[in-house]
């Protein structure tokens, strides 16, 4: 008789009992997993600019140092650009050294041809950097016209 009285209270119980369980768990179960945070919140759009800044910075970064670097020389391995002078919107004079030979290019959209061959160097290639390559081609040229 005892037996089925507990039995029975039990059995009552049992509906309150699970119910209070499943709500522990639900309980648990959202303190363990973390709250989503707002994408659209001051702090992710500050992210998510950051990280763009940085992108742009990086492939920034990266055209410079090509162009500093000029590359990896493909064919041109015994040719080099030793200084170029703007003669207007869109033509240059550009002095090419080829081996030991330096030659004056003119060089215009569509269009590049030979305006002097030197037979010396005008330029030597460690001075370049320095050099103002304006005046020492009109003292070269000068000195071409007088002979």
């Amino acid at each position: 008789m005892i037996l089925a009285r507990i039995s029975c209270a039990l059995l009552c119980l049992l509906p309150v009992l699970s119910q209070a369980a499943e709500e522990g768990v639900a309980k648990n179960a959202a303190a363990a997993r973390p709250a989503m945070p707002d994408p659209l919140s001051w702090g992710a759009i500050g992210q998510l600019g950051m990280g763009l800044v940085l992108v742009v910075g990086l492939i920034l970064l990266l055209a410079w140092l090509v162009r500093r670097v000029n590359g990896v020389p493909a064919g041109g391995q015994g040719m080099k650009v030793l200084a170029a002078l703007p003669l207007g919107q869109r033509e240059r004079a550009v002095l090419v050294q080829v081996g030991e030979q330096q030659m004056l290019l003119g060089v215009a959209p569509g269009r590049v041809s030979l305006l002097v061959e030197f037979d010396e160097p005008v330029l030597d290639s460690a001075e370049i950097r320095g050099a103002a390559f304006a005046e020492r081609l009109q003292q070269v040229l000068s000195r071409g016209a007088e002979r």
